[in-house]
């Protein structure tokens, strides 16, 4: 209601400047003054003044921008390739900032020394090769640069030995929710089609593939600190995204198709918990959680539970109506804690079994003598 009534009051303001200047423009019948469309000295003057003006503001807001939202990074990254990714985005976001600086500046400086004045005229150069080498050779270096540091570092994240020390993990995306699938002791998921999906093999698992028969099905993701967890990624419906923002990682979740991410986990869930950014941010949320919880109750609602840090699973693609909320939590846990959870969690294929297992029959009892006089005791006895 409140946001109606402001938009009402915006709109009459509106409509109030518009019949002023109207009126305005009556007052001004009989006065001589130049009608004509063509800018004149003092229209140039006065656009050159607000190019300058319209420069200091983008000045003035980004610095603005930067002291207050600044606090809105991810901060800390939990992963070993982490490091390089907030690298690579300092490098970016740094000649990005410095060129907008540059070029801002020319192209409103240069508007306001070259604006027009009367007898003036531009002079017009057909071609320069030597401006057209500069700021063709400058930026192709430039982005050269950048793209083969981001394709070194993209390999360095995706690549590993098919004899390496990793464990293997499938991320399943449906609407609108995750569910991951670890392999046993073999470290071999097996094989998994839409049309095996029934009961409770949500995932679509070959539950007649040896390999299968250890799989684990969870919708908790657990991960093991410094250890490389190798995701076959798999979606059932449409277009989804694996995004794990404080790992610095995202996938694309292709139906039909596996695709691949690999990271080792770097910081359990627990110390991330004492990272003074996320303490900081935390103690935020919690304070705008508990304002807005005083206003529940006093509407007699119920109020907000205070918040934890968690890591997620989101959906970085908008997959539909539900898309906002669909996320996983994601554990982050010491070796030994990560062992004793996934060995605690049941087999894909002996949880089918027992869902599965025919019904067993009822035993009939065979009526004896002694049984009736039994029942016509208690009956006299009622």
């Amino acid at each position: 209601m409140t946001s109606l009534l402001i938009f009402l009051v915006l709109v009459l303001i509106g409509i109030a400047i518009w019949q002023l200047t109207k009126i305005f423009d009556l007052t001004q019948v009989g006065v001589d003054s130049d009608n004509s469309e063509v800018a004149n000295d003092k229209d140039n003057s006065v656009n050159g003044y607000l190019m300058f003006a319209f420069v200091g503001f983008i000045y003035i807001f980004t610095i603005y921008s930067l002291f207050e939202w600044s606090d809105l990074v991810l901060g800390t990254p939990a992963s070993e390739h982490g490091v390089e990714v907030d690298n690579l985005m300092y490098i970016s976001m740094l000649l990005i900032f410095f060129v907008q600086t540059v070029t801002q500046f020319l192209l409103h400086y240069f508007a306001f020394k070259y604006r027009g004045k009367k007898g003036q005229k531009a002079l017009y150069f057909a071609d320069n090769n030597k401006l057209e080498a500069v700021w063709t050779i400058i930026p192709v270096i430039v982005l050269a640069g950048l793209i083969l540091y981001g394709l070194y570092t993209w390999n360095n994240i995706m690549f590993y030995e098919e004899d390496e020390d990793v464990i293997y993990v499938e991320l399943y995306a449906k609407q609108f929710s995750w569910e991951a699938r670890y392999a046993g002791e073999d470290n071999t998921l097996g094989k998994a089609n839409v049309r095996y999906i029934e009961g409770i093999n949500t995932l679509g698992v070959d539950l007649s593939d040896p390999a299968a028969q250890d799989d684990k099905v969870v919708t908790e993701l657990h991960l093991p600190k410094g250890k490389k967890v190798v995701f076959k990624i798999r979606s059932q419906d449409v277009l989804h995204s694996a995004y794990m923002p404080h790992f610095r990682a995202q996938m694309n979740c292709v139906p039909g198709m596996i695709t691949q991410f690999a990271f080792v986990p770097t910081v359990t869930t627990a110390e991330m918990r004492q990272d003074e950014a996320i303490i900081a941010k935390v103690d935020k949320i919690n304070k705008i959680r508990a304002k807005k919880s005083t206003e529940l109750v006093a509407k007699g609602e119920e109020a907000l539970d205070p918040y934890t840090f968690d890591y997620l699973l989101l959906c970085n693609k908008i997959c539909g109506a539900s898309h906002y909320n669909m996320q996983m939590k994601i554990v982050v846990d010491t070796p030994e804690d990560f062992k004793k959870w996934l060995n605690e969690k049941p087999a894909l294929a002996q949880q089918w079994k027992e869902a599965n297992a025919p019904a067993e029959p009822e035993v009939k009892q065979d009526v004896t003598p002694e049984m009736v006089i039994d029942s016509t005791l208690i009956v006299d006895n009622h």
